[in-house]
């Protein structure tokens, strides 16, 4: 057991994270008091909290901030990536009550209140960091409610494990609607499989009607829209469980329009290919990332959330994919695009909320596919 280092707040109640490997930290209670489980992984992110909370890819997991203060610049509406905090649970040290910014609208103790999240403050999140890194990503429970550990053991060995899990469709819009560039003469469909708000105000200013379709919409109804060029988004969950995805992202890639994917949809993408995913050891989550652009030679600094990737041993067998961008720390794949077609995809994220603008050329690079492809100027 790691003991906290950290100022404790007596106001809130004892709190014990318990980790699948029976590792326990014990501190105080953030958010709602209760018990919650999930996979737990780590962002590195300095800044960005509110951003990450909302961000759907991040449904079923249990947060670690890296970052050693947390609430300190409070909340504000127009800062969520969502309507709703996605996370299952946070684990942070110093959690602060105290908003340093004047245009805080919130704090982030309400606003987890607000949203019913179960947290953890004041314990040795360094420590913890290390273990995952070493150990790799596991289920875990947060209890602020049930202090026992044999009765908590047991419901953490009832958590759900990441992979094998379909979870888009859980996040995913229900009904169809459109976003934004009503009526104009050029279509983007977008498959929403947990799509982040400021991905869709990059992609906004390309005058087109963009229509966000649910993760589950079938092909006929995509022919229906008439779409000159199709996106597909982030997600959560396991993207080899996504069946009904893969096969339209499938059909999607026949068609040879414009395309392109981020994160899950860029997992998607190789899987329609034939091209497998696989369980990374814990993941890239955070907004320092180094990546290579192989065909310009640049680098970029990156936002990653991911706990899937493509398969380096497939993909270099693939007679449609080829490899466009790698991550400078482990070579994993970071970037396809097919051979013959303009499609493409990354596995970061370019739209950066939060994180480095240095990846928003993409939107313009796939502008600029689509003007090429009708020769229009949108």
């Amino acid at each position: 057991m790691y003991e906290a280092k950290t100022m404790i707040n007596r106001n809130y109640k004892p709190a014990i994270l318990l980790l699948e490997d029976g590792t326990h930290f014990e501190g105080q209670s953030c958010g709602i008091q209760g018990i919650t489980g999930g996979e737990i992984c780590f962002n590195t992110g300095m800044t960005g909290y509110q951003e990450i909370f909302t961000d759907p890819s991040y449904f079923g997991q249990i947060m670690v901030m890296a970052s050693v203060h947390i609430g300190n610049y409070g909340a504000r509406s127009d800062e969520s990536e969502s309507q709703k905090v996605y996370i299952n649970g946070l684990v942070c040290k110093n959690f602060s009550t105290f908003m340093s910014r004047s245009l805080a609208q919130d704090s982030l103790q309400h606003f987890l209140e607000l949203h019913q999240v179960v947290g953890i403050s004041g314990i040795d999140t360094r420590a913890l960091i290390r273990h995952i890194r070493t150990h790799g990503a596991m289920n875990a429970i947060i209890s602020s409610t049930e202090m026992d550990l044999t009765k908590l053991k047991k419901q953490v060995a009832g958590v759900p494990d990441m992979s094998g899990l379909e979870l888009a469709s859980k996040v995913s819009f229900a009904d169809p609607f459109v976003f934004s560039n009503p009526n104009a003469n050029y279509r983007l469909a977008v498959l929403d499989f947990g799509i982040k708000k400021s991905i869709l105000e990059q992609l906004s200013p390309m005058n087109m009607e963009i229509k966000v379709y649910p993760a589950k919409t079938r092909m006929e109804d995509l022919k229906n829209y008439n779409a000159h060029a199709y996106f597909l988004s982030n997600g959560p969950g396991d993207p080899s469980a996504m069946d009904y995805a893969i096969e339209t992202v499938a059909k999607i890639v026949e068609e040879k329009k414009p395309t392109f994917g981020i994160c899950l949809g860029h997992q998607l993408f190789s899987l329609s290919q034939g091209v497998s995913t696989f369980k990374m050891h814990h993941g890239h989550h955070g907004i320092n990332h180094p990546v290579k652009n192989l065909l310009s030679g640049l680098g970029e600094i990156t936002s990653q959330n991911h706990g899937f990737a493509v398969d380096p041993i497939q993909l270099e067998k693939s007679s449609n994919l080829e490899v466009s961008h790698i991550n400078l720390n482990d070579q994993s794949i970071e970037g396809v695009r097919h051979k013959t077609a303009p499609i493409f995809s990354v596995q970061y994220h370019p739209e950066a909320g939060p994180g480095p603008h240095d990846s928003r050329y993409l939107f313009n690079q796939f502008k600029e596919n689509i003007e090429s492809f009708y020769q229009i100027q949108l």
